[in-house]
């Protein structure tokens, strides 16, 4: 049988995870067998994590979303279900922004909506 000569292949291997682990703190930037267990571990959770700022996000926009409307005196759900009766196609984000960022066209939007039946 002949002798496979793996010398390249493997340094290009190692390094190619040393340089993902760049910035890890101690032997799991250093040492190969501990830095390759973390970035296995780094990449698993930056995959689970996209999904999850999606999450995150629009959690966000509830919450300001519904602090804005109770001081108009209205409910988050009352709200959404007001915009979607007078056809106010505004997202979630959008209306976040404006809670945050334009509290007075916020309000006008309030009331845009709680004037439709």
């Amino acid at each position: 049988m002949t002798r496979v000569k793996r010398g390249n292949v493997a340094r290009k291997r190692r390094k190619k995870i040393l340089k993902l682990a760049k910035g890890f703190r101690g032997a799991h930037s250093k040492l190969f067998r501990t830095a390759n267990q973390q970035v296995m571990k780094a990449l698993r959770n930056a995959y689970r994590d996209r999904k999850r700022r999606k999450r995150d996000f629009r959690r966000l926009w509830i919450v300001r979303i519904n602090a804005a409307a109770r001081q108009q005196g209205m409910s988050y759900s009352q709200l959404i279900n007001k915009l979607k009766k007078a056809n106010i196609q505004l997202n979630r984000k959008m209306l976040a922004q404006l809670a945050v960022l334009d509290p007075a066209s916020f309000d006008k939007v309030v009331e845009l909506a709680s004037q439709a039946k």
